[in-house]
């Protein structure tokens, strides 16, 4: 990626500064809570603290790892060396202060904050290579597992947080690093809005129960969501099941490289629409994963990204009947050329716990 980078400068007296975590953990492969990405047209510079600095300089490869003491004495010899005038951050992420803090620095230096650079990592990031793929696919297994032992605890009685917390146990116990975000569990009135945080209400008998989960694995994430039923569903409640249930593959089975994020959308709610359910349908159908839970590709009305072969999205459709109940199915899948590949082997028949 630093070559990339490099080969996207427009002379050689431009540098890249990466700051940002996600950034500096995917050009270099190595994590880290601070530190520094220098990219010129002639070297890549990693700049990481003591804690650090050992591990980097063993595993990072085509940098050169420097022992971070002082920022500003680092940055000006590698600035002074080679000529660079101009510096590109990531624009996206970099905050004002920072922006500043750099600028005030080294004033006689220009500091870029056009797109051009995030753009370009946020873009290489969207389509993953085997190595991410592995890893992606790693965590979903994982979260499997941990949804299957989970599933045989659920009962009624059990607290929502109860849930989200024994989950999020039995992922770490079959080996993710951690939960990839905050596990959601809602159930009953809850489980109408989208993104409830798990409360001490108790599952009872004729709840939806949603789980919306997913494990971390080397950096990379999954991300996936089952709705059960506690007891017996009502009529009304299997009857909105199966139109989620049917939105979620009908956009599965819209993609393939070359479709658009707005379009697949428009599929999901097409489909809703057609069971009557197109105004219970809030949020956007689905999103990039990779490094972090939420990236490009977005899945929405008004989204003009465009499928690549590679790229990891989830197709989550959701109905939420206000003060009732709610559903969402979640499902998360690697574009192909002609089709998906669909991560998720967990199946979407209606669990009654």
């Amino acid at each position: 990626m630093n070559e990339i980078i490099a080969d996207s400068l427009p002379d050689s007296k431009q540098a890249a500064l990466i700051t940002s975590e996600v950034g500096r953990r995917y050009v270099t492969g190595f994590k880290s809570s601070s530190g520094v990405v220098v990219v010129t047209k002639e070297k890549s510079y990693f700049l990481t603290d003591s804690r650090y600095y050992e591990k980097a300089a063993e595993t990072v490869k085509d940098f050169k790892v420097v022992l971070l003491n002082e920022l500003k004495e680092h940055l000006e010899y590698i600035f002074m060396k080679h000529g660079i005038e101009t510096v590109s951050v990531e624009n996206k992420t970099v905050t004002l202060a920072e922006f500043e803090k750099y600028k005030k620095m080294f004033p006689q230096t220009e500091f870029d904050a056009s797109p051009w650079l995030s753009d370009l990592i946020i873009k290489k990031r969207a389509v993953k290579s085997a190595s991410e793929l592995k890893k992606i696919e790693t965590a979903q297994r994982l979260a499997e597992r941990a949804f299957g032992k989970l599933i045989t605890k659920l009962k009624a009685g059990v607290t929502e947080k109860q849930v989200a917390a024994v989950l999020n146990y039995y992922m770490m116990e079959l080996g993710a690093d951690g939960a990839a975000f905050p596990t959601i569990a809602a159930s009953g009135k809850n489980s109408a809005v989208p993104h409830a945080a798990p409360t001490d209400k108790p599952l009872e008998n004729g709840d939806f129960l949603i789980i919306d989960f997913g494990a971390s694995v080397d950096g990379y994430s999954s991300d996936m969501t089952r709705t059960v039923v506690v007891g017996k569903p009502t009529e009304n409640m299997k009857r909105v099941y199966d139109a989620v249930w049917s939105a979620n593959t009908d956009a599965l089975k819209a993609i393939r490289a070359g479709v658009t994020g707005k379009l697949l959308d428009n599929v999901a709610r097409s489909t809703l629409e057609a069971w009557g359910y197109e105004n219970f349908f809030g949020h956007s159908l689905g999103h990039g994963v990779g490094l972090e839970v939420h990236e490009a590709p977005a899945l929405s009305a008004k989204s003009d990204s465009t499928l690549k072969e590679g790229m990891v999205l989830t197709v989550e459709p959701g109905v939420y009947i206000p003060h009732k109940f709610g559903v969402r199915i979640e499902d998360m899948a690697v574009v192909t050329k002609n089709g998906c590949v669909n991560l998720t082997k967990t199946p979407k028949t209606l669990i009654r716990v």
